[in-house]
């Protein structure tokens, strides 16, 4: 996800939005690189929103994948409810092979319990309106525990003892999906795991490990865990975390070489 091509096109998203972005900061309390980065990761700020009438992927997996049928009827029934609220042509919709549709890529149940009217017209659309899929993003992080002004991840560093107690299971640390931040961070950093930027020793949080040659070790906290709860994968959050990252440094630089070329031009 970390191409050239999506973190320009978050980029040029942000600046397009960047009002919109605001507002739902202030309202939600969700930065925009969070709230760019998973439009970017989920349809490529739209450019992607999947190719399968929704009505058959639905049917399909709810009647004929006994797996989960139960989960797909009951979303099978959520987007016939939503096609009503919405006033949705349900035999034309199309989105992922599993029923998401929009910009987001919401799953029907989560159509209907949080997208939002971010523009005020009278209807909660996430395939033309990119404000209301801007505020629905930031309003499913609010509502799912996001906390304005912490952090996300942060990359750690461990003591040879760390390392040790973590080859020993007795440093625990998160492989598996999703990941549970329920340490306090200082503990993490008594026993040998530290970071670049200062951490609140209170704040809920776990050892992150990812698979590499060797492996990459984060400390993850709450707004982590709230990102899998859009999709139950560390990796989509780290995904996630990573390119806004990127689309704010870039969006960031920008704007910084066009202040001092609008000063250039006045002086």
């Amino acid at each position: 996800f970390l191409t050239p091509a999506r973190i320009e096109g978050g980029r040029a998203f942000w600046q397009s939005h960047a009002e919109l972005l605001r507002r739902a900061e202030r309202d939600y309390g969700v930065p925009p690189e969070v709230v760019v980065a998973i439009i970017g990761v989920e349809t490529s700020y739209g450019g992607n929103l999947g190719r399968h009438r929704v009505i058959d992927a639905l049917t399909t997996l709810g009647f004929a994948y006994p797996p989960r049928a139960d989960f797909f009827r009951r979303e099978l029934e959520a987007f016939l409810l939503l096609s009503r609220e919405e006033a949705i042509d349900a035999a034309q919709v199309t989105g992922s092979y599993a029923g998401a549709v929009g910009k987001p890529q919401f799953i029907p149940s989560s159509y209907r319990a949080f997208a939002v009217d971010f523009d005020g017209d009278g209807r909660r659309d996430l395939w033309r309106s990119d404000a209301d899929v801007i505020g629905s993003v930031a309003n499913y992080l609010r509502l799912h525990g996001w906390r304005s002004g912490e952090p996300v991840a942060l990359p750690a560093t461990l003591t040879p003892e760390a390392r040790a107690a973590v080859a020993a299971d007795g440093l625990p640390v998160a492989r598996k999906d999703p990941v549970n931040p329920a340490t306090p961070a200082g503990e993490l950093a008594r026993r040998g795991v530290t970071t670049a930027e200062p951490m609140d020793p209170a704040a809920p949080a776990a050892l992150l490990a990812l698979d590499g040659p060797e492996d990459e070790f984060w400390i993850a906290f709450n707004n982590f865990y709230v990102v899998t709860r859009y999709n139950r994968s560390n990796l989509y959050a780290m995904a996630v975390h990573q390119l806004g990252r990127e689309i704010k440094a870039l969006y960031l630089a920008t704007e910084s070489r066009q202040a001092a070329a609008n000063q250039g031009s006045a002086d």
